[in-house]
């Protein structure tokens, strides 16, 4: 599975432009659950393309436009549309499941 790390500067458009589904992830260095996810993820067997890490400590706009309160943050963004939260536990099988309802429901647009 593919890594990608976004910023600030890079999201709106690499969003917008990837193929398939990514996993956008909110991470903190002080966020032991973040590192956790960082290290684990990629060897998880999810129903994604890519997972796009976004450091929240360092990109503060990205933040706020996604909403984002806790960390680790996921949202759900296929062929540039914007799917939502989602809401999992850091598990294969929760992960896969809220990864599958999140792409059943309607598209919005990107924060």
């Amino acid at each position: 599975m593919n890594s990608l790390e976004l910023t600030d500067f890079d999201i709106d458009h690499q969003l917008l432009e990837l193929p398939g589904v990514s996993l956008v992830i909110f991470t903190g260095a002080g966020c032991a659950s973040c590192r956790w996810a960082r290290r684990e993820l990629p060897a998880f067997d999810l129903p994604v393309d890519r997972l796009c890490w976004i450091d929240a400590g360092d990109n503060a706009g990205a933040v706020q436009r996604y909403q984002v309160f806790h960390l680790p943050a996921m949202f759900v963004v296929n062929n540039g549309e914007f799917y939502g939260a989602l809401h999992s536990r850091l598990t294969v099988s929760e992960l896969g499941a809220g990864l599958r309802q999140a792409l059943s429901l309607n598209a919005d647009d990107l924060p």
